[in-house]
């Protein structure tokens, strides 16, 4: 096989940060730093070629433009590499893999984000393992020659998750990242162990079609015991909003009070769609589980089923942009575009 072209997309992010010598925080530095202290890519024997952030950024400052960004990127450089490697920071990391999931349309090669807990500088550090290995995965190829994954990936130390299955669950353990519902795409440790049957199968290869419209006219809502019924309906008037993700308790449980079901009921009827998602880690929405989950479903909340926070917010932004009507989201929302939800599952 001729040598993998690798394109690698700097964002910002701990892996690239220096510590300030006066204030003693971490700061965004240059790419070139970065390389400059993982020589062993060179050892790969692979032709990487970068895109950087100017500047680089904090991932608490990531937006839709930062997203269209990278999305672009891809794109433009689509046909001229094997595989992309998106340096970015942890805060954020979930949010931008599910978005990118949703906006690079027809994806069949392997978009693999990855970062650090730890500056690449450091004596004792994550990055470096990290972006080794992530360039690994997106250079590896089938016998038959084609990518062995086929989609938008975050490598965390010893696991590979499916971009839009991933929810950041630790500030301060090296293994960052955790996909609740979903299995390992590879598991890490001597070698790379990939998990065919986890990983996303390409029925037909089409052309890549990014979508970069993304409407951000959307907002979530975590409920709580005691919550005051004036403020409910305040947040639920929010001016020019489209969709609401509700996290509620345990299968897509909420208050079973008038009050609160007239107010979410009114607020759909007004055109406002409305997805369920659980508040727990593990598992997702069974409507019909008890009746206060049904009489949400009932007045009209669409259940979310086992996908994370992430990719709902993302999902419904992507949606809303691509122009859809309020009941063609809800549609949409009720089957998964790419990967990031099981409608039946035990």
């Amino acid at each position: 096989m001729q040598q993998p072209r690798i394109l690698i997309i700097y964002t910002g992010g701990t892996i690239g940060m220096i510590e300030d010598v006066e204030t003693k925080a971490l700061r965004p530095f240059d790419f070139t730093h970065l390389m400059e202290n993982v020589p062993k890519v060179k050892m790969l024997d692979y032709e990487i070629d970068n895109i950087q952030f100017h500047p680089p950024i904090d991932s608490s400052d990531m937006n839709i433009g930062h997203w269209q960004d990278i999305t672009r990127s891809i794109a433009d450089n689509y046909n001229d590499y094997d595989g992309f490697v998106v340096l970015h920071g942890t805060d954020t990391m979930a949010y931008t893999a599910s978005a990118l999931s949703f906006m690079l349309g027809n994806l069949s090669k392997p978009v693999i984000i990855t970062g650090s807990q730890l500056p690449i500088g450091e004596v004792r550090t994550d990055g470096e393992e990290n972006l080794i290995t992530a360039l690994q995965i997106a250079a590896a190829r089938t016998p038959s020659g084609t990518p062995v994954v086929r989609e938008v990936a975050i490598l965390f130390e010893n696991y590979l998750w499916r971009g839009n299955r991933s929810t950041k669950r630790s500030a301060d353990n090296f293994n960052a990242f955790k996909s609740n519902n979903y299995p390992e795409l590879a598991k890490i440790g001597l070698g790379i162990s990939f998990h065919t049957d986890s990983l996303r199968k390409i029925s037909e290869e089409k052309a890549l079609e990014p979508h970069y419209a993304m409407d951000n006219k959307v907002m979530a809502l975590d409920l709580f015991p005691g919550l005051d019924f004036h403020v409910f309906r305040h947040l639920l008037a929010t001016p020019d909003i489209k969709g609401i993700v509700l996290r509620t308790y345990g299968t897509g449980n909420g208050p079973t009070e008038s009050w609160f079901i007239d107010a979410l009921r009114e607020t759909i009827d007004r055109g406002v769609v409305i997805l369920n998602v659980t508040q727990c880690v593990n598992g997702g929405i069974r409507p019909n589980r008890y009746i206060a989950g049904d009489l949400l479903t009932a007045a009209g909340v669409i259940p979310g089923y086992d996908i994370t926070f992430e990719a709902a917010l993302t999902k419904m932004m992507h949606l809303f942009g691509l122009g859809m009507s309020a009941s063609e989201v809800r549609e949409a929302l009720c089957r998964p575009i790419a990967g990031e939800m099981t409608i039946d599952y035990d």
